[in-house]
């Protein structure tokens, strides 16, 4: 088990401030994959923009640690400000521009920034406003045609993402934990190949195949 000494080590390495524990750091800290990252960067910066913190050619790290800074020293100046952003952002669900899953991400984005920033927000008051979620996605598998479509991209690397993603089903996150021991060859009694296990999260709490 880490120390806390040897925890803030770990932390401060992930970064050019090297000793220096920043609100950014922080939250690059909770969030396992390098893709979820930039989602929720994303998300950060839209919400940045919107409230029009700091100039937007400030880069994400500086605007993140700006706004942690000022929202300590005055809480309900960030309260109004992520109220503000959210009611514009439940305007555009009703008005059916994005779904309310997408707000709800808005709102996991800012909730784990917060939370690994020490900025103490009511988050079940905030909550209590969010409209109910889809309990399933509005989606569909690709057809031939399309996936025809995205395999005449001039990259040979292209099929083998294409095929291993439609045939089992992974999300796009699932790759920064997959390696070539995590497909298991399955064979026939005669030695002959008839498919492949893909062991999917390999190593964490949600792992399946």
């Amino acid at each position: 088990m880490q120390t806390n000494d040897s925890l803030i080590d770990t932390i401060a390495d992930l970064g050019h401030n090297k000793g220096e524990l920043t609100p950014y750091l922080m939250f690059k800290y909770a969030i396992k994959t390098e893709i979820t990252r930039k989602y929720y960067e994303r998300r950060l910066k839209k919400f940045f923009d919107f409230i029009e913190f700091e100039s937007i050619e400030k880069d994400i790290e500086y605007r993140c640690n700006k706004f942690a800074e000022r929202s300590k020293g005055n809480v309900n100046w960030a309260l109004s400000q992520i109220i503000r952003f959210l009611q514009y952002q439940k305007e555009r669900v009703e008005k059916k521009e994005i779904t309310s899953g997408t707000l709800k991400n808005f709102v996991k984005s800012l909730k784990v920034f917060c939370e690994m920033s020490d900025i103490s927000i009511p988050w079940k008051k905030i909550i209590r406003g969010l409209p109910n979620a889809r309990q399933s996605a509005n989606d569909r598998a690709p057809t031939i045609d399309e996936i025809k479509k995205l395999l005449e991209y001039p990259d040979r690397r292209i099929k083998p993402i294409v095929y291993t993603m439609i045939s089992s089903g992974i999300r796009l996150g699932a790759w920064d934990y997959l390696k070539w021991k995590h497909i298991v060859p399955i064979m026939n009694d005669k030695g002959e190949l008839l498919a492949a296990k893909i062991i999917v999260y390999a190593g964490e709490h949600d792992e399946y195949y």
